[in-house]
């Protein structure tokens, strides 16, 4: 489970997916079957959920990653390339950012 603190050295990454109702589950399946095989198993993962809002048109993806680089070397790989092409046909668009966290706030 992703831990957010202002205080970790890590890189944030988050990615939007917009898709239809009908693509939402493959979508989901596909995610999860890449973090599970080989997404997670990769040099400098730390940690990453998914979210899907109510309507099931959009996933929201937030992985931390211990430097930009290591992130990047995943993305680039020939097999994350592949998986990427299949997630695309699966939404409308996609798009990782990254982030450094900046503040963080709890119930007192």
């Amino acid at each position: 489970m992703p831990k957010i603190t202002d205080a970790a050295e890590i890189q944030t990454v988050i990615t939007t997916f917009e898709m239809s109702p009908g693509t939402c589950q493959d979508l989901m399946e596909a995610l999860e079957e890449a973090y599970g095989a080989f997404i997670s198993k990769q040099p400098g993962f730390v940690s990453a959920g998914l979210h899907v809002n109510d309507a099931q048109t959009r996933i929201a993806n937030y992985s931390q990653w211990r430097r930009r680089e290591d992130f990047m070397e995943m993305l680039r790989s020939p097999e994350m390339r592949a998986r990427n092409r299949k997630i695309n046909e699966l939404c409308r668009s996609f798009e990782p950012v990254m982030y450094e966290v900046t503040a963080t706030f709890q119930a007192s």
